[in-house]
Parts: structure tokens; sequence; C-alpha cells
């Protein structure tokens, strides 16, 4: 195998309560294309989304976790290639990191047919990524949940609901993960803990079965977005927003500042109250409407001449 290319989708992880544990795939995809090259070089090409300030040297995330790979499976590679085409908005909690990594790790692990198991790749991803819950609907589409041991990364995917419609409400500037992790505290009070697991159970449970009664209440929290609020101007008014035009919950998106809600139907009044939300604060957003992914991580084969 000497190219692949690997077509992996958007996440939004957290659901609200599920801080940390549960993940979601989106029918928006980044693509990928990765070569194995013979001058030594590690370079990157990069259309759409991030194609001004991404690195293109051996820096770049998908390069960086297919050397990781290599290196992991004691395998000396001369020269990689990768062409990426990005539709994935970055740093608005969508997952366009996970995205990266399961890329360059699914497309090294192809070049070298298959080295490494398909629990390996998402372990690997996942210490990668620092935590599951966007590596892992990414690789396996669906509705995840997951959670690490010392012994090994445990997870369960929901097929999600068909009738299910995601709206994204996108702003129009960064925010890294790292900084909304610094807003988070060290503790929380015992109350919130209970608040969120009751919650997190609730929603995964009804996410599973179909059932979409409670969701505005089972995708509240108190772990995160409370502490995050203030990254993301106008949150509490786009999620007021969102539920008064009829969402069946509301939460932002991963770290944010993208606010994402669930609906039953396409309404563009759902969408436009969102956005009219953030634009009463001074935030400019663009809205993606999307369905949840059963599709994961998928990688294509051209082989040898």
């Amino acid at each position: 195998m000497e190219r692949v290319y690997i077509r992996v989708p958007a996440t939004t992880a957290n659901l609200g309560s599920g801080f940390d544990a549960i993940g979601m795939a989106l029918g928006v995809y980044n693509d990928f294309e990765l070569e194995l090259t013979q001058d030594g070089s590690w370079t990157a090409e990069i259309a759409g989304e991030g194609s001004a300030d991404l690195p293109r040297d051996e820096t770049n995330l998908v390069l960086r976790s297919a050397r990781f790979l290599f290196d992991r499976a004691g395998v000396a590679i001369e020269g990689l290639k990768v062409r990426i085409s990005n539709r994935i908005p970055l740093a608005r909690g969508l997952g366009s990191s996970a995205t990266a990594i399961v890329a360059g790790l699914v497309g090294a692990n192809a070049l070298l047919d298959g080295v490494f198991s398909d629990d390996e790749i998402l372990a690997m991803a996942s210490f990668l990524e620092g935590h599951p819950d966007n590596v892992a609907p990414a690789c396996l589409g669906g509705i995840v949940v997951s959670f690490a041991t010392e012994g090994g990364l445990w997870t369960q995917r929901i097929a999600p609901p068909a009738e299910l419609h995601v709206v994204l409400v996108v702003p129009e500037f960064h925010l890294s993960t790292e900084a909304a992790r610094a807003a988070l505290p060290q503790q929380v009070p015992l109350q919130d803990a209970v608040f969120n697991v009751g919650r997190a159970a609730f929603l995964a449970c009804a996410l599973g079965q179909g059932s979409f009664d409670g969701l505005s209440f089972a995708m509240e929290d108190r772990l995160h977005q409370p502490y995050r609020k203030s990254l993301v101007p106008g949150m509490e008014e786009v999620f007021a927003a969102a539920k008064g035009a009829g969402a069946l919950g509301v939460a932002l998106s991963g770290a944010g500042p993208t606010v994402m809600a669930l609906s039953l139907q396409k309404d563009a009044r759902l969408g436009e109250a969102m956005a009219a939300a953030f634009a009463e604060q001074g935030v400019r957003s663009h809205v993606i409407w999307t369905k949840p992914s059963s599709q994961g991580a998928l990688c294509q084969f051209e082989e040898k001449g």
C-alpha cells in the first residue's frame, strides 16, 4: 500500500451533561490523502478551513500522529505527504483536531497493511488527544460513551436515532481547548456532581431508546458550561433562544464556542433564533444543519501500480 484516503467525521462532545464521557459523530467531514514518498520529506497540503494557519511541515498534527504509529510499529518511513481538505471549523468545539489524529493513525496503519487493531488505534488516538470523547465517535461513528482506565479504554456505541437533526451555530472566533480547560475548577460541589450523573445516565439511555422526552433537562450541566460562559459571550441567551424555538436540548459543542441543539426537524427558525441571540451580544456566527453520522473514520486504498 502506498496511498490511502481517509474521511473522518466532525464530532460534538459532552452533549451537556456527559462531560468528557459522551460524544457524537456528525455528518460533516474532513478528507485526507496519505502517500508514502521517497524524498525524505514530511509535508502537508491543506485546502479549506485553516489553510492559512495550519503547519505544512512535520509539525502538522496528521503527520505527527502518523509518525507516532510508525514509531510504535518500529517501522522507519522515509517520507510522507498528506493532502487535507478541511470542512470542519477549527477551534470551535467540533473535533477538528480529533479528525487529524484519527486520520494520521488510520492512514499510517493502512500503509502498514493494518498492523494494529481498531481497538489499538482508538487507544492511541485517545492518548494523543488526551481524552476519548471526540476520537471515539470519530473512529466508531454514532454516539459513543467512553472512559479510560489504567487497563485500557472502554466504549459503548449507541446507534443515533434516524429522525434526529443537529443545528450548529458557529461563532466567528476561536476558543482553544486549553483555555476552556483552564476555566474549570479543580473541585466541584457534590450536589453538582450528582446533578450531572443522573442527567448523563438518563441522556445515554434516552438516546439509545430513541426517546426524546426530557432531553432538555438531561442535557443540563453544572460541571463545565457555567464556568465557560464567560468565554462564550451570549451563551446563556443562545441556550434560551434555542429552547424557546423548540429545540429538544441545547449545549456547548465540546469546549465551545459552537452551540449545538437537537431537533426532530430541520426548522430554519431554530438556527436563526440562536444566531440572532449571538448577534444581540455582538457575536457574528453562521449556522450548519447536519445529522448524526453512523459512519466513523472510513479508509480507502490505492494499491501500488
